[in-house]
């Protein structure tokens, strides 16, 4: 009889520790996917490697399967790793499956019928506002956004909200918010400030003062909005869901052409989309301040 020869995989389940065995390779080289994760944008393999701790040959090797995968891309031109479409599908299904988004979902489609707009939901993803969910309205504006869109933090209703609702929670407005900010927000706000202002855009803030005003302004409000900013002709309004912690879970987002969008801010889109996402936090375990 041949004896059947064992690999290390092969442990027997009597050896193994309290803790259940698993594939080493795969717990390292899912390190490089969490340094792309929490990075702000594309990384050098040399500085991916170093974060992840280890050699860049070593990353190397990883990445050329991740690529193969689809989970990791390489820019041609400067040889920069990001995240592939794998990644994305992946995110976006788990996104998705989140209670808040399932209950949201089911609500958009009769929301849709009194607003008569085009809705959507956003949630907070690797690098920003996160479009994971579209409900196209029969009079729909044509608009070039898709679902895993990242929303710009201070030209999108979108990005404003939260901003906004990240940046101070609330029931504390006026307070010095600094310490309650999302740890990642202030550099990309200043980053995304620094890129319209080498544009020279007149219809977004310009300083961080400026920032900080338009902030407070949505705070206030209870929700964003931005009319003929995002899209020439466009308009829309996003109002932040709390959950039982009283943070924020989600954004509705509603949208569409100036022609038919009513962007008053007590007018038939404002209100309902307001009532929607209040209603839902409530459902959501928030208890309003």
């Amino acid at each position: 009889m041949t004896e059947r020869k064992t690999s290390p995989d092969d442990t027997p389940p009597d050896s193994l520790p309290a803790q259940r065995a698993g594939i080493q390779s795969v717990e390292v080289g899912f390190s490089l996917l969490q340094v792309l994760g929490a990075s702000p944008g594309p990384l050098m393999l040399r500085d991916l490697a170093s974060a992840a701790g280890m050699s860049a040959a070593k990353a190397h090797r990883y990445l050329v399967s991740f690529q193969r995968l689809e989970l990791v891309t390489q820019d041609a031109g400067t040889t920069r790793y990001d995240l592939g479409p794998a990644a994305l599908k992946l995110g976006l299904a788990s996104l998705s499956r989140l209670d808040s988004v399932k209950l949201a979902r089911q609500r958009l489609a009769p929301l849709m019928e009194q607003i008569g707009e085009t809705l959507a939901l956003a949630v907070w993803g690797n690098q920003g506002p996160t479009i994971v969910h579209w409900e196209e309205s029969p009079q729909a504006v044509t608009v070039n956004l898709r679902l895993g869109d990242v929303m710009p933090l201070l030209s999108s209703a979108t990005g404003l909200c939260f901003s906004a609702f990240m940046a101070q929670p609330p029931g504390k407005l006026g307070s010095n918010n600094s310490h309650h900010l999302h740890e990642r927000l202030p550099p990309m706000l200043k980053a995304e400030l620094a890129h319209l202002q080498k544009l020279a855009r007149k219809d977004v803030p310009k300083t961080m003062a400026d920032v900080t005003a338009v902030l407070d302004e949505v705070r206030r409000r209870g929700m964003a909005r931005v009319v003929d900013t995002l899209l020439p002709g466009v308009a829309g309004f996003c109002a932040p869901v709390f959950d039982a912690d009283g943070h924020l879970a989600l954004g509705i987002v509603a949208l569409g052409s100036l022609a038919t969008f009513d962007p008053d801010w007590d007018g038939a889109v404002a209100r309902p989309l307001a009532q929607a996402a209040r209603q839902l936090s409530s459902d959501l375990g928030y208890a309003a301040p």
